[in-house]
């Protein structure tokens, strides 16, 4: 008994410390957060868009953390800057090192679970209003430095919160390991037999197999069908990453990923410029407002998706649609009145836009699995510099070029230098939502009998089966 209370506890602690150090490298190397998303789609079974919202959500505010630190700590030197780049963010990671290990989930939903993430959901929503606040006002007025680092050192305290829970789950573990250790010990009415809390089978944490696809042979032994019709792979197991690419789900997921990224980005790489044309001096309250809102809209993606999948069994790419719907209408906004709709509409946008990421990393896990899961969410992440290529380069800026020739002038000052443009990312977005509306249909049987009666499905293990 004392041995499996010390296992609970080992476990609760690997649970949340990894979170905890996955949090911080991705404040430290938001650009290869593949990898970590690969880990936490493994180690967060039940709340994966819940998860990757998080994720994706420290992402997008690390920029304002780095500047927050560059702003106040470095007294805005880029020789400092360089120097604690170099010699403070390796270390960091180094010493977090040990914390990295794979922690194998809990078979059942666990209550606690989700506490824990609303905890960290709300210390990251405090995180980005801090941020926010801080630079923001830093532009309309002069603070002392005494204000200054009250701000850092909020953020700072922020930034540690999370490692509260480990510290809670040393005294309090997850219920949901001890349960699990009960029915285990009590099944064949020996409370002398002890069995592992959790099952170390790579299927139980990928919700994409489901127990009542397995077949049973003549024999009694169960096996996993691999492939169906034509030979083309189910979506009962893990997918190469050829086999993905041979799937309608994946080129979907890709098309609708790229038009909602791609046609976002586009803005964002304009959005001075566009403040210039509506004769705005401060340009950078709009990529102030668009930065949080779009930290707003990765963490909200995640957790609204999470919540009608469980409850409704609605897919997520639902609400990859839904947001399109909205980009069609803000790009009109922009189109049509930007005068007094500027600020709002940007805002919306970056709602929109932060929707996109958190979705399609939880949906491409629950999809294909994860045995090529990093080499098919870096595909799928080529949306994004793809659709600035495409949309912002050869179609917003020579669209801009053009206008501002008109004008005689390198920059261009009205409504007619982006109205093209946005027209036609209008355009594209409905495309994506109709695309959208394909892929949520195809994949709603899929998602029903994963989420029966509002909770996730997970596959028992072999060895389970078998007896």
């Amino acid at each position: 008994m004392a041995v499996q209370t010390v296992a609970t506890v080992e476990s609760s602690l690997d649970w949340c410390l990894s979170l905890f150090r996955w949090l911080w490298d991705s404040l430290a190397c938001p650009q290869q957060d593949f990898k970590f998303h690969t880990a936490l789609a493994a180690n967060f079974p039940h709340s994966r868009g819940i998860v990757a919202g998080i994720l994706k959500g420290y992402s997008g505010v690390a920029a304002a953390v780095y500047t927050e630190i560059y702003s106040v700590l470095l007294n805005r030197s880029s020789c400092k800057l360089l120097q604690f780049l170099t010699f403070g963010i390796p270390p960091l990671c180094i010493m977090m090192m040990f914390l990295v290990r794979h922690c194998t989930p809990p078979l059942g939903d666990v209550v606690e679970e989700r506490w824990y993430l609303q905890f960290i959901q709300v210390v990251s929503i405090l995180l980005g209003i801090d941020v926010l606040v801080a630079t923001t006002l830093d532009h309309w007025f002069s603070f002392s430095s005494l204000v200054s680092y009250f701000f850092l050192l909020v953020m700072v305290l922020l930034l540690m919160a999370p490692l509260a829970i480990p510290v809670m789950m040393t005294f309090y573990p997850l219920s949901g390991n001890k349960s699990d250790g009960s029915l285990s010990r009590h099944k064949d009415g020996n409370p002398n037999i002890t069995e592992p809390l959790l099952d170390p089978s790579s299927s139980a944490t990928n919700p994409g197999s489901h127990p009542q696809n397995d077949l049973i042979s003549e024999e009694g032994t169960h096996h996993v069908p691999t492939e169906v019709q034509g030979g083309r792979p189910g979506r009962n197991r893990d997918f190469t990453f050829l086999e993905a690419l041979r799937t309608a789900d994946f080129w979907l997921l890709f098309s609708v990923y790229f038009v909602g990224v791609g046609s976002g980005v586009t803005v964002l790489n304009n959005l001075a410029q566009i403040g210039i044309a509506q004769n705005i001096d401060n340009t950078k309250l709009l990529l102030s407002l668009f930065s949080f809102f779009n930290f707003l809209g990765r963490l909200g993606g995640g957790s609204i998706s999470e919540y009608f999948l469980r409850s409704k069994g609605v897919p997520r790419t639902f609400w990859m649609g839904v947001a399109q719907v909205i980009m069609v209408l803000i790009y009109l906004l922009f189109a049509l009145c930007p005068d007094h709709t500027l600020l709002v509409a940007t805002s919306f946008l970056g709602v929109c836009y932060g929707f996109q990421f958190s979705i399609m990393v939880a949906t491409a896990s629950e999809l294909f699995g994860l045995k090529d899961f990093g080499i098919i969410f870096n595909l799928l992440s080529l949306g994004n510099p793809l659709g600035a290529c495409i949309f912002s380069t050869l179609i917003a800026g020579s669209l801009y070029d053009n206008e501002a020739t008109r004008q005689h002038s390198t920059t261009c000052v009205g409504p007619n230098c982006f109205k093209l443009t946005f027209f036609i990312l209008a355009g594209v977005c409905i495309v994506g939502t109709l695309l959208s509306i394909v892929l949520t249909k195809k994949i709603t049987p899929f998602y029903q009998t994963l989420y029966e009666e509002g909770s996730a499905q997970l596959p028992q293990s072999s060895n389970q089966r078998d007896e």
